[in-house]
């Protein structure tokens, strides 16, 4: 197989099993009631605590505008709530509510258990060469930047 097909048939393998996986993760998200990204910002607060609205778009990969539509569902279920900060007046934090813990408390065990569940495929030492395989991949991307 030459390069660039041996290299295009690795981003459709890889674009193809992102695909299924997410859609199978976003399963145990869904019986709640969150969508992947609403998921995302709740856990994020969940195990990182409070953080600037800029950082957790920039974590979690969204645009500011899709980040302040989030925010504001999130917001409107009180699940979380904007903080700002004295020092200056520019940045707003988000700090998830307690009932946003208690519903991450109650998703997140669940949502783990099954993303071990679906990881379970590839053995122990698969999955450790699979981060490294990959996470060097996303290293070299931005080297191309």
């Amino acid at each position: 197989m030459k390069d660039t097909e041996r290299a295009l048939k690795l981003f459709v393998v890889l674009s193809r099993a992102s695909k299924v996986i997410l859609e199978e993760a976003q399963k145990t998200n869904e019986k709640y009631g969150l969508n992947s990204t609403e998921f995302a910002v709740l856990e994020l607060l969940y195990h990182k605590g409070r953080q600037p609205i800029q950082k957790i778009g920039q974590k979690i990969l969204l645009r500011s505008g899709s980040m302040t539509y989030v925010v504001d569902k999130l917001e409107k279920r009180g699940l979380l709530e904007r903080v700002f900060c004295e020092e200056d007046r520019r940045i707003t934090y988000m700090s998830i509510t307690p009932a946003g813990v208690e519903l991450m408390s109650a998703i997140f065990p669940e949502h783990a258990d099954h993303i071990h569940s679906i990881m379970s495929a590839l053995t122990e030492d698969e999955q450790e060469q699979a981060i490294a395989l990959i996470r060097k991949l996303g290293l070299s991307v931005k080297d191309l930047s």
